[in-house]
């Protein structure tokens, strides 16, 4: 049988064909990538390829090093059944001074120097015993790379061995089939010539993404305009021109390397209207999937932003929160010492935390899905100048979600936080014990303080008595919202039973 042979150049995705009559096919849309939060991503391309029947060979460049192999899917998109892959490898030990080296280990090379006295290059020869590195990258079981092997090399110039390369060392030109990027090749056989739509998807590592977002608040007042943008990362190896690129937003489980047949997703194309287009956003599977509006060339070892949301206007509340249990402390304690030890869970801070509050829906000025990220507020001054004053990571959150953000510890207010009792009954099986939290303002206007208290000793509890009405928050906290005075001081106190 006569064998084709088809060749995808790299960075460009350009097609060049060879050994096969008729005219070049018109240029195919650009990759699609779609970018996880977890450094990893889905790349598909199709491409439009004239076979001929029987044995073709298809060679792709550009897809990197750290493409996971065992992900690669390769069909036809209209006929599945007239195309079979009779073998499918990749090539990633490209063309290197390394790989030249472990090439002629056993054989005679050339080697240059340059006369330190007389500045003149000259030439000596050597056998090399061992090249110094092993493979420059192997493949484990699970598919992942294995980094560079160092070892020292060995050379015999003149009868003796030495430990070094004896100076840079000099080649014969390599052929035309020498691997000058990591490449994907399949042997092909299909039972008809003619046009063929095939699409290539694979998995790889070294691609991420992550939200930053800049949230200015008004000069008085704590709303706020919002402008997120999305941060692309590539250090996979491999550049994509003009791709049409995904953002999914969640966790998605990948424990071993997966196939991509299951993972492939369906795209639309983004016209581009005056203003320029925003980020679309949707529903996918447990995720949600945001679509860049227009094609994106994203560079090897490029870091690129575009921005994805804005929000104007958004209605927002400034938050005192005074948590004065610092159960840090006690990591590695006995369970059973939160009922016999007194001073478990007594030891206390003074920092009151400033936070920002808002919901994340349309009736507040936003509305839209957040993925995950990190939150930098800043306070505007009158004459438009803006100073920074805290950032806050953002989970994934949902549209309807409420959202606090800590922004760091109000120099103004301090809390103070100590046990004034505790006693246990080990008859009645129970214990009761009480404090004192102080909120001392030194601001010229009174302030909302919320106190959140821990009922950490065990989960069955009531409250006794209390100086201040108080919200239960979950099965072991409970939350206080007081008024400190102006340059003041607001004491709270309770006294709470435990049993079990």
């Amino acid at each position: 049988m006569r064998t084709a042979r088809f060749i995808i150049a790299p960075a460009a995705s350009a097609l060049l064909l060879a050994a096969h009559p008729g005219p070049v096919p018109a240029a195919d849309e650009g990759p699609q990538i779609t970018i996880y939060n977890q450094d990893f991503a889905l790349v598909r391309q199709v491409r439009t390829l004239r076979l001929k029947e029987g044995e073709n060979e298809l060679r792709i460049g550009g897809v990197g090093a750290l493409l996971e192999p065992e992900s690669v899917v390769l069909r036809d998109r209209q006929d599945t059944k007239g195309l079979r892959i009779v073998e499918q490898r990749y090539e990633g030990d490209t063309l290197s001074q390394e790989l030249l080296l472990r090439q002629h280990e056993g054989k005679v090379v050339a080697f240059q120097t340059i006369n330190p006295v007389t500045g003149k290059r000259e030439i000596t020869s050597g056998r090399i015993l061992r090249s110094g590195r092993s493979p420059r990258q192997g493949l484990v079981p699970d598919g992942g790379l294995v980094p560079d092997g160092e070892l020292t090399p060995i050379v015999e110039v003149d009868g003796k061995i030495q430990f070094s390369l004896p100076g840079e060392p000099l080649f014969d030109a390599p052929g035309p089939r020498a691997l000058l990027e990591p490449s994907l090749v399949w042997d092909l056989w299909t039972d008809r010539a003619g046009e063929r739509a095939l699409e290539l998807s694979y998995l790889t590592t070294g691609a991420g993404w992550k939200a930053t977002y800049n949230a200015v608040t008004s000069e008085k007042g704590d709303r706020f305009d919002l402008a997120g943008w999305v941060t692309l990362t590539n250090s996979s190896g491999a550049s994509w021109e003009n791709a049409r690129i995904e953002l999914l937003a969640g966790e998605v489980r990948k424990v071993q390397p997966v196939r991509a047949r299951g993972m492939m997703l369906e795209a639309a194309a983004v016209d581009a209207p005056s203003p320029p287009p925003e980020v679309g956003e949707r529903p996918f599977d447990e995720y949600h999937l945001y679509t860049l509006p227009r094609p994106v060339t994203l560079k090897d070892r490029e870091v690129k932003q575009v921005e994805f949301c804005r929000g104007s206007d958004v209605s927002a509340a400034r938050l005192y929160v005074y948590d004065g249990a610092m159960m840090g402390a006690y990591m590695g304690w006995n369970p059973e010492m939160a009922l016999t030890r007194p001073d478990y869970g007594t030891q206390g801070g003074t920092r009151v935390a400033t936070m920002l509050e808002f919901t994340n829906s349309k009736a507040s000025g936003l509305g839209l899905p957040l993925p995950r990220g990190t939150i930098k507020v800043y306070r505007a001054e009158a004459g438009g100048s803006r100073r920074f004053v805290g950032e806050s990571p953002l989970g994934h959150t949902a549209t309807g979600e409420k959202v606090r953000l800590v922004l760091g510890s109000a120099f103004d207010l301090a809390g103070e936080r100590r046990q004034t009792g505790y006693r246990v009954d080990s008859g009645k099986e129970s214990a009761e014990e009480s404090f004192e939290i102080k909120v001392r303002n030194h601001k010229k206007e009174p302030v909302e303080v919320r106190v959140v208290e821990h009922l950490y000793r065990r989960a069955t509890w009531r409250i006794q008595a209390s100086s201040d009405p108080y919200e239960t928050i979950d099965s072991r906290t409970i939350e206080f919202r007081v008024k400190a005075p102006p340059d003041g001081e607001k004491v709270v106190t309770y006294q709470v039973r435990y049993s079990w």
